[in-house]
């Protein structure tokens, strides 16, 4: 009988829940945005997800810790541990996602003024960090700097924590975070990942998901469920006032539990 083979070391990643306030008529109050990631991808191929990916090994460099704003090294680690490497490398990594996966991008001046790209200038500065960043030119927080600009945290709130189940054979421990849409910007699809990108309202999503219309993985799934519980974008911000997160899926830890438990069946409770 052959050993068991040891689950693969799960790589650190970030992603991030774009939301927005929904038309007046609209049946929900909110809006988030949502991926679909190319059918040919190695994980979750076709599945519907948030903006995000891993943590790549400059993220976590001093540059780029130094180049963000409205949060510090110290802080972040008092939010949750970084576990083998600085915990802010996790917000780094949901700028920088963002800004790869739907070009929307969290930055400041040195003076903590939030960059406003609705002035083609820096419209066409943002353009210009993005095809670099895509191409590889350098490290994020090098483009950056070329622009005087650095991360602005300010905008994101830590929701939850995900960590794929050990039977994957391509695992994460993912740090998810809450991002309002800036007033200067709006996400738009780039294929190189995606193949969809869209706004719904939570709940409307979590009903796809149940009637199999929509497939995505647990993070997701119990994020539009969770966001589907509040009235507003202003009672959501409250809720994450504390920076601590809401919810965690550290599934390795309760393989036995989860073969018997229906989540579908159970309601969200704050």
């Amino acid at each position: 009988m052959s050993a068991p083979l040891s689950p693969v070391e799960p790589k650190p990643a970030s992603s991030v829940l774009l939301v927005r306030p929904a038309p007046t008529s609209a049946p929900e109050p909110l809006e988030v945005y949502m991926i679909r990631r190319q059918k040919g991808m190695k994980f979750l191929g076709g599945y519907y997800a948030f903006p995000g990916g891993k943590v790549d090994p400059s993220d976590r460099s001093l540059q780029s810790l130094a180049c963000c704003y409205g949060l510090s090294p110290e802080a972040a680690e008092t939010i949750f541990p970084g576990g083998g490497l600085p915990a802010l490398a996790y917000w780094v990594t949901a700028v920088r996602e963002l800004l790869e996966e739907s070009g929307l991008l969290l930055a400041c001046d040195a003076q903590g003024r939030p960059i406003d790209a609705r002035q083609p200038p820096v419209a066409d500065a943002v353009e210009r960090v993005r095809k670099a960043l895509m191409d590889d030119e350098a490290p994020f927080a090098v483009l950056l700097a070329r622009e005087n600009w650095s991360c602005d945290l300010r905008p994101l709130r830590y929701l939850s924590h995900f960590i794929t189940p050990t039977a994957s054979p391509i695992r994460f421990s993912a740090r998810f975070f809450l991002c309002p849409l800036p007033a200067d910007q709006a996400p738009r699809l780039f294929t190189e990942e995606t193949s969809e990108g869209f706004w719904i309202a939570p709940g409307e999503g979590y009903r796809r998901f149940c009637a199999g219309k929509m497939d995505m993985a647990e993070p997701a799934e119990y994020g539009l469920g969770y966001l589907a519980q509040f009235e507003s974008l202003d009672a959501l911000w409250t809720a994450h006032a504390d920076g601590r997160h809401k919810f965690h899926g550290i599934i390795d830890r309760i393989d036995q539990f989860w073969k018997t438990f229906d989540w579908k069946a159970n309601r969200w409770r704050r």
